[in-house]
């Protein structure tokens, strides 16, 4: 293990912050050289097993199971050390032979369409602290049982990222993030080999096939859809997997899982939401490029599948310079605004009282006629986003109207300054995990993550969970894709067969302060029946 992980690892254990944002740069500054150079990175390894005790920032707190067998009968576990009332980590798989406490936070409700009589499975860890109610006791420790450390118990993992290019910020983000889940989850015998795949596919093979070379057992990334095509055949022929952070379902499948965030998952949640709400008739306006077409076609697939109709879909040039043409076809606006002044020459000509009162309540319309849809996704982010959506009164598409829908796009702060999205929905990764992430990155690196180093974090962590399988490292598909999945940084997540990642996903509402939950993400996933 190097210096600078070591020093790392005992810092974070320390409730004091400040000293570890900057031993942090000490520790680290001498190693960027070879990062840049696309260079192998330094190897992060967790504290040897037997000569770090657990602290109690990382007991492990199990959720309750579908059901739980009698523990086996073991000689009594010694007095766990005190617990930090503030938050309780649980870095650790969920172990099947221990009785079970209560739970530290309340499950919701088994997702609709459950099969009666059917218990859904937990996830099989909680890498995030959780906030015990003040009445919930604290759980005891489960001591770690790890070996000693020896050469060939050595576990490798390989990282991929784009370290240097146009994308080198996010991924030195990313690869801060990986490391924190290092020193949350891995033991002394796990080691996370950092590529730089330079931001392009050629680069992406050559880090696949270093780390391959390495005796990587896995390879977390790259980071686009194209970097992990390329990699595909290079992992698959050595009989690796790989867990990316593309959003491409695509790519997905033969050893390759995607980490990323699906827009047609979020379009599935966010059309069943506005239907059970009363939404019937719907329209979507979104950029002409592969993201749009996908999102439209994940959309129109949704609301036939949820007894709607889809009333009007708009394409937009993304690289514009306007969007008016684009706002004012999918308003109609030109022949309601036509229709208006139609309306109020005829009323003039007649002249009589009540022709009169009725052309004052036409002088406070822009248009005549209702439009033919209840509900609008703007499947956009960004500026790009504002400016289309500033766009939309002015050409008589009301908000408080129209319903306004977004992607995961809209996941982002600040998107409340713009008042026509005020009160709009989207379906976006529940933010009360993530909230802690933020914090605790915020204090190890000194500043706020990008919103894709969840995705790191969660790839780290579960890759150090599978090496310490109850039977040694397990990175088969069968572990892989659990059907209980996993609870990271960005809520309940698990691998389907065909190598996409299935979310639990919550539905939000934007407000001037900040998006809000409207509807909860579920805590485990539906239990699959034959």
């Amino acid at each position: 293990m190097t210096a600078s992980f070591a020093c790392l690892s005992r810092l974070r254990a320390q409730p004091w912050s400040i000293a570890v944002m900057l031993l942090l740069g000490g520790c680290q500054s001498s190693q960027l050289g070879a990062l840049w150079q696309g260079e192998t990175a330094p190897r992060a390894t967790a504290p040897p097993s037997e000569t770090t005790k657990a602290p109690a920032s990382k007991s492990l707190t199990p959720r309750p199971a579908a059901s739980a067998a009698s523990p086996p009968a073991a000689e009594p576990a010694p007095p766990p050390p005190p617990v930090d009332q503030g938050f309780l980590y649980s870095p650790y798989p969920f172990p099947t032979s221990l009785p079970v406490p209560p739970p530290l936070l309340a499950p919701s409700s088994a997702p609709s369409g459950a099969s009666p009589g059917v218990e859904p499975e937990p996830p099989l860890f909680t890498p995030y602290p959780a906030r015990p109610p003040e009445q919930a006791q604290p759980a005891a420790l489960i001591r770690s049982t790890v070996p000693p450390v020896t050469s060939e118990d050595t576990v490798r993992v390989g990282l991929l990222l784009p370290l240097s290019g146009t994308n080198a910020e996010l991924g030195q983000a990313m690869l801060n993030a990986a490391q924190m889940a290092v020193f949350d989850f891995a033991d002394g015998r796990f080691e996370l080999l950092t590529h730089d795949t330079k931001g392009t596919p050629a680069g992406a093979v050559r880090a696949a096939t270093l780390a391959v070379g390495d005796g990587a057992s896995m390879i977390l990334g790259p980071l686009l859809s194209a970097s992990t095509r390329a990699v595909g055949p290079v992992a698959q022929a050595a009989n690796v997997p790989v867990v990316a952070f593309s959003s491409d379902r695509s790519v997905a499948g033969g050893g390759t899982y995607t980490m990323g965030f699906l827009p047609s998952a979020e379009i599935k949640r966010i059309v069943a939401f506005a239907r059970s709400k009363g939404v019937r008739r719907f329209a979507a306006l979104a950029p002409d490029n592969v993201y749009g077409e996908t999102v439209v076609t994940a959309f129109e697939d949704a609301v036939a599948a949820n007894g709607g109709t889809v009333a009007r879909v708009q394409f937009y040039d993304p690289h514009a310079e306007s969007f008016d043409d684009a706002v004012r076809a999918l308003a109609n606006y030109g022949a309601r605004r036509q229709a208006l002044l139609d309306q109020r020459r005829e009323l003039e000509g007649r002249g009589d009282e009540v022709s009169l009162r009725a052309l004052r309540r036409l002088g406070r319309l822009q248009t005549l006629g209702e439009l033919p849809f209840d509900a609008l996704l703007v499947a956009d982010g960004g500026k790009r986003l504002q400016s289309v959506a500033a766009l939309l009164p002015f050409y008589d598409i009301d908000p408080r109207k129209v319903r306004m829908l977004g992607t995961g796009q809209w996941d982002v702060p600040g998107l409340g300054a713009e008042p026509a999205l005020i009160g709009g929905w989207f379906a976006a990764p529940s933010p009360t995990a993530r909230t802690d992430f933020v914090a605790a990155y915020r204090e190890t690196y000194g500043a706020a993550p990008p919103r894709l180093a969840t995705l790191a974090y969660d790839a780290a962590a579960l890759a150090a969970v599978l090496a310490r399988g109850k039977d040694g490292p397990d990175f088969s598909a069968r572990a892989i894709t659990v059907p209980s999945g996993f609870w990271g940084r960005d809520g309940i997540f698990r691998f389907l067969p065909e190598g996409i990642a299935e979310r639990g996903l919550a539905v939000m509402k934007v407000g001037r302060q900040g998006a809000e939950v409207i509807s909860r993400a579920p805590e485990t996933f539906q239990a699959k029946t034959n």
